[in-house]
């Protein structure tokens, strides 16, 4: 699979018609299927979608970026021509009425809807192993775990099966995912991109993101879905993000490395992995220093009250009545079918969300839990934004504390599994950009490092991003 460029490149001049990538796209598909990554699609569709931009005239193709490139899309972004099922039962052969607002920017720059991507149920999750069609096999290993909550886009990413594709993220569910699975994945500032039609969690905590196999794919698809959106009530007053310049080095650059992200107990080949941006940093001129994040230490029981909270009032409005799946109680009274519904529609771990955002949001709780949390997501945002005013223009961290773990190694153990977010939630606290990008391997399975960047410096930090991509073999063992 080429890149981004090349496939916009070769339908607009028609040298490579979109009616071959969709023929392309729909074999490399089928070749996936044992990744159990994709939900809905349609070589129909792919065909129906190709053929409308092969009968554009030439001038016309050559002015759409993104022209015949297959995107991939988590399935809890709606579209009006395939489902949208958050892979959960409740939602089972639900069909929106709209695109969200990033489907139909997508599609106006000449992309093509590749099909929509497994998920752990409702965006809930950091292995995909809950969904209700099934667990996500890790690309270069079927006995591991892809990461979560979107892995099934970074699966797909990593097989070379599309060459970019959306994710949503809540508290690393794009960046922790792309660091398992050796690609690009960036969550922009919150506000950047549009959140309407994506189906919501934690909306103070909810941004679409991207994947991608390189920088410059990443940073094309997320300049085309950028930018102001009235039908969103927290889409900033920003146009939509320009690409910089490339640049050659990293000179008059600070990098800050946070001393509360380098734990000593922290994985040795992650460990590895840090070291080798590090020293690609300064072979390219930057300068790296040593910062703190006092606060980072409350971040994950932080985002464990505030995430599960809104999830709980978002949530509420699966109850049978207005759509999905309804089932009725034997007692046949409207209480009945609530609790049929949502008890058999839900799965575990969204149950378990359910109950501690209610729980924390409930009288005499509300006080000790939800607004303390609250406060200290301010003490959180606070820390980077003193960093960054003393002089840092990007902070480097690990993505994720260990590689890909094996399949039901957490799965038991919720706490363990919340954990595989401690270097990623707290960006979503603070609204900041961040994006993970490879580094190397680890006993050959792909390690991540973290850029986070100042608010809406997106593309200053993807700028940085492509530099250190040139000089980073991503396929090389850390040592």
């Amino acid at each position: 699979m080429s890149g981004v460029a090349a496939i916009a490149d070769g339908v607009a001049s028609g040298s490579a018609p979109a009616a071959a990538v969709a023929r392309d796209t729909g074999e490399r598909l089928r070749r996936a299927a044992d990744l159990n990554a994709t939900l809905h699609w349609s070589q129909e569709l792919l065909d129906r979608d190709a053929a409308r931009l092969d009968r554009l005239p030439p001038a016309e193709r050559a002015r759409l970026p993104l022209v015949g490139v297959p995107v991939a899309l988590k399935d809890n972004i709606v579209t009006t021509d395939q489902p949208t099922t958050c892979a959960s039962r409740i939602l089972e052969g639900y069909v929106s009425p709209y695109d969200a607002t990033v489907v139909a920017r997508l599609k106006a720059a000449g992309a093509i809807i590749a099909c929509k991507t497994n998920l752990d149920e409702f965006a809930m999750g950091s292995s995909t192993e809950h969904s209700a069609w099934g667990r996500v096999k890790h690309p270069l290993d079927p006995a591991r775990v892809p990461g979560g909550s979107s892995g099934g886009s970074a699966a797909l990413v990593a097989a070379g099966v599309v060459p970019a594709a959306l994710g949503s993220e809540t508290g690393g569910s794009v960046r922790q995912p792309a660091s398992f699975c050796g690609v690009v994945g960036v969550k922009p500032s919150y506000g950047r991109v549009s959140r309407f039609g994506l189906v919501a969690f934690g909306s103070s905590l909810d941004q679409v993101s991207v994947f991608g196999r390189s920088v410059d794919d990443a940073a094309r698809v997320l300049a085309v879905i950028s930018g102001n959106d009235p039908n969103d009530a927290t889409s900033a007053a920003e146009p939509p993000m320009t690409l910089e310049p490339a640049r050659r080095d990293l000179r008059g650059l600070t990098f800050g490395i946070p001393g509360e992200y380098v734990p000593a107990d922290l994985d040795p080949g992650v460990k590895a992995g840090l070291d080798r941006a590090v020293q690609a940093i300064q072979d390219l001129g930057g300068t790296v220093r040593q910062v703190s994040l006092p606060h980072t230490r409350f971040a994950v029981p932080c985002y464990y009250i505030v995430a599960p909270a809104e999830a709980a009032a978002n949530l509420a409005r699966y109850d049978g009545v207005r759509y999905g799946q309804r089932r009725v109680g034997p007692e046949g009274d409207v209480r009945a079918l609530y609790r049929a519904t949502r008890g058999q529609g839900f799965g575990p771990e969204v149950r378990r969300r359910i109950l501690i955002g209610t729980y924390v949001l409930s009288s005499g709780y509300y006080d000790a839990y939800y607004r303390k949390a609250q406060q200290v997501r301010a003490l959180l945002a606070d820390d980077f934004r003193k960093v960054f005013a003393a002089g840092v223009d990007l902070l480097l961290t690990p993505t994720t504390p260990t590689p890909a773990f094996k399949a039901g190694e957490k799965t038991e153990d919720p706490v363990a599994m919340y954990l595989a977010d401690i270097f990623t939630c707290s960006l979503n606290l603070a609204a900041l950009p961040a994006m993970s990008l490879p580094v190397g391997r680890s006993g050959g399975l792909p390690v991540g490092a973290q850029l986070v960047a100042p608010m809406f410096a997106d593309a200053r930090m993807l700028s940085v991003a492509a530099v250190l991509e040139t000089v980073l073999d991503a396929t090389r063992e850390v040592r």
